[in-house]
């Protein structure tokens, strides 16, 4: 049986129907190319969205790498201290206000990942203190406290601002560090192995004082500056301890903690460290003395750990940090420090010396302090933060994402 044959209208209508289905599939076909097309554009977004995070924590990284290596200082004393980071080469770093400091990136030319810009505006590399609202007073981390976050002890937090650009896409992040605290095993404010005679104008303070005390001052005005806790003795010994002329200790429980025992084994006992890790930690022996004392230092003459055989003086100056001496150790002159002091010989102090943090002293005999006008206030935030500040070794508290 033949097939019947399509007539006139038919036919038309079975074009029609061709012509509509190849519609239909070009249609589908544009608009699969069309979602091929979005989703590679959504892809390539998210990958540069990625991208820019990772260039934001990069930036975060660097002014990580600046605090530790000092190259920004911010002032512990105004709460509006601000360091900014310009995406530019030394020489073309835009002025600063009168509380920023102001640097160029150290990442190499040509190869800059862009968490900052070249000019002020709200996309800097920003490093600020974390203050109330009003920038009236800096929050601190002290993990001995509850809470341990609050404005009167421990390390000052940072807040640091990054934002991350790839092509089109932006992403900013917001990172509180502190300088990683150390925790001390301090016995009094001057701790010694040997007895103590204290005489001349000497004043020796074991209450806890802020690292905000001003140099020069003395008992009683330094009471204005105590904390209200983590009092200590004013001395410690392994033997008796004097107090002659017009010299004044005073502490908690005692003004002086005599014929004691337990005296450290080294400076690593008194930071809770193994010997190895401390060696490790202060770094390379200075034969000669730098100065001023600044950073953790250590002064060997020659290379044997502990042999009292060296001898240092320092005329005058100011330092901060840990001083650490393996010998006697001579002050004159006019000399301030903020931190710790180990000497494993014997101490001898002429002149004006103001010391606020700690003093150890093994001693190789009965210790005469001091001829001249001497005072040592102790403070665990000044041993703290000032070995803090030279470890290089930070902590972050916290991170988190902002529009």
């Amino acid at each position: 049986m033949n097939p019947r044959t399509l007539n006139r209208d038919e036919r038309g209508f079975a074009l029609m129907l061709a012509m509509l289905v190849l519609f239909v599939l070009s249609l589908l076909g544009a608009l699969l190319m069309a979602s091929v097309v979005i989703e590679r554009k959504v892809a390539g977004h998210d990958q540069r969205s990625m991208q820019a995070l990772d260039i934001a924590e990069a930036g975060v990284g660097e002014v990580t790498s600046r605090l530790a290596k000092s190259d920004i200082v911010l002032d512990t004393a105004n709460p509006r201290s601000t360091g900014q980071i310009f995406l530019t080469t030394a020489g073309s770093v835009p002025v600063p206000g009168a509380d920023t400091i102001a640097v160029e990136t150290k990442q190499p030319i040509g190869q800059w990942l862009t968490y900052s810009t070249p000019t002020p505006g709200p996309n800097v590399l920003t490093v600020n203190w974390y203050t109330d609202a009003a920038q009236t007073v800096i929050y601190r981390y002290d993990p001995t406290k509850n809470p341990a976050i609050q404005t009167t002890t421990g390390s000052p937090i940072y807040v640091v601002h990054a934002t991350g650009t790839k092509g089109s896409a932006q992403r900013s992040v917001e990172t509180e560090l502190v300088a990683k605290p150390y925790i001390t095993n301090t016995k009094a404010a001057f701790a010694a192995d040997q007895g103590i005679d204290f005489s001349g104008n000497s004043d020796v303070c074991g209450h806890n004082h802020s690292i905000n005390t001003p140099i020069g001052t003395r008992i009683p005005a330094c009471n204005a500056y105590d904390v209200g806790s983590g009092d200590l003795p004013g001395s410690w010994s392994s033997n008796t301890v004097t107090s002659n002329g017009s010299s004044t200790q005073q502490g908690v429980p005692t003004n002086n903690a005599q014929n004691q025992t337990g005296f450290y084994t080294g400076p690593w006992d008194a930071l809770g460290m193994s010997q190895s890790d401390f060696f490790s930690w202060i770094g390379n022996p200075y034969v000669a003395a730098p100065n001023p004392p600044t950073g953790l230092i250590y002064l060997d003459n020659d290379g044997i750990a502990q042999n009292q055989s060296g001898g240092y003086s320092y005329n005058g100056g100011n330092g901060e940090g840990m001083l650490y001496v393996d010998g006697d150790l001579h002050i004159n002159g006019n000399f301030t420090f903020k931190g710790l002091i180990y000497v494993e010989g014997n101490l001898d102090i002429n002149g004006t010396c103001w010391i606020l943090g700690g003093m150890i002293v093994r001693g190789k005999s009965r210790l005469g302090i001091a001829n001249g006008t001497f005072t040592l206030l102790y403070s665990s935030d000044a041993i703290s933060q000032e070995l803090s500040k030279y470890s290089g070794q930070f902590t972050r508290l916290s991170w988190r994402e902002v529009p």
